[in-house]
This record gives C-alpha cells, structure tokens and sequence, in this order.
C-alpha cells in the first residue's frame, strides 16, 4: 500500500484531496501546520475530518517563525484580511513569504521518517499568481529538491493541478466529501465572513458545481 503525507489546511481542495487518495487505497497521514494564522479555525477543521476519515493526524507547530513574516493579513491581527476576488491586487496583503516552501518542506521531513512515497497538497489549476509559491515552476523545483534530501526518496505530488475549484467541489461530491466541515475563511471567528477572497472563491465554487453550498456565512 502506497503511503502518503498529505498536507491539510481543513479547507475544501485537502479534503477532497484526502478523500481522493483514500479512495485510490492509498495509506495517508495528514498534517497540519499552526503557522501563527489568525484563522485558527482550520486546525481545529482539519482534526474534525480527520477523526471523520480516520486517519492520522499531527499538528506542526511553526508558531516560532511568525515574527519573521513580516506585515501581512494571516499572521497580523492589525492588517485588515481584503475583501473581494483574489484577482485584485490588494490580496498581495495575505502573501506570507515562503510559506507553501515551509509547509511542504516540514511535511517532506515527516514523510521521510515514516518511510512514504510521497507529500501531497492541493495545488489546483485556479491557483493564483499572486502567491509565487504557487507557481508550477515552484513545485516542480520543490519536488526536484525534495526527492535529493534523504537517502529515501519523496516525491512532491499535486494531483489536482489540471483542475480548477470547480471540478474540485464535483469530485468531492462523488466521493461524499463532508464539505460542512471544511474550513476556508481567513479572517477567523466562528462563522466564515463572506467576502474575504477564500469566501468570494468557496461560494462561486458550489455555485459553478450547482452544488449546494451548506457553508453559514456572516456576510
């Protein structure tokens, strides 16, 4: 059986993610990274579907690298979290430099201890160039990197990446995904705001997919 380190936000793309490695009978351990987000929210949504799917789950705490981020919306409860599509340059605000390099990397270390084939996340088609760790280029030097760094080989796999947020929500609703317990909004609190960019792209996702969205929105 394949082993594979999934990284897990609690979002909507690593859990249907999750669900979709599952489903190919792969064996998966799930990690998530506290990073110091103000969106704290996400780790307690990750462990929720994990313990749904049953699946090892560990929390790495990166907290101790916070102060090095410098100003940006995730990680400073004074800026602001923008409001609107990601395409707006104001989003530039939730940039937090290096960050899938981290989360990538940390899982990538698990990964080698626990002997796996590889690391996964949910880098899709729709991601955007605002963040540069998003780019293709990133990945596919991150995945070179990566398979040099320990005597056991891990590849860097994003399954997803020929597909936008759209087609992410259909497969996730032929695999029964418990979308409900998903995590996307960046501003924290109890309930997703609306309207911050993960919001905006989560309810035009259900609505492209004509999937109901079960989501309950402050705004």
């Amino acid at each position: 059986m394949k082993r594979t380190v999934i990284i897990h936000s609690g979002g909507m793309d690593s859990t249907v993610l999750l669900a979709h490695l599952l489903a190919e009978g792969r064996e998966v351990h799930a990690l998530s990274v506290d990073y110091g987000q103000r969106h704290r929210r996400e780790l307690v949504a990750a462990a929720e579907i994990c313990a749904h799917y049953k699946v090892p789950h560990r929390i790495a705490d990166l907290r101790g690298l916070t102060p090095l981020f410098g100003a940006n919306a995730l990680t400073d409860s004074h800026i602001d979290v923008p409001e609107g599509h990601y395409e707006e340059a104001s989003m530039k605000a939730t940039v937090v430099p290096n960050r899938n390099m981290l989360l990538i990397a940390t899982a990538a270390a698990w990964a080698m201890s626990l002997k796996a084939t590889s690391v996964a996340y949910g880098a899709h088609g729709g991601d955007h160039a605002i963040y540069p760790d998003c780019r293709p280029a990133f990945a596919e030097a991150l995945d070179k990197a990566i398979r040099l760094a320990d005597w056991h080989e891990v590849s860097l796999e994003r399954p997803f990446v020929g597909m936008d947020k759209t087609a992410i929500v259909k497969r996730g609703v032929e695999l029964g995904v418990p979308f409900v317990l998903t995590w996307s909004c960046y501003v924290g609190g109890d309930k997703h705001c609306g309207k911050c960019g993960t919001c905006v792209e989560r309810k035009e996702a259900f609505l492209r997919a004509s999937v109901k969205d079960p989501t309950s929105y402050v705004g």
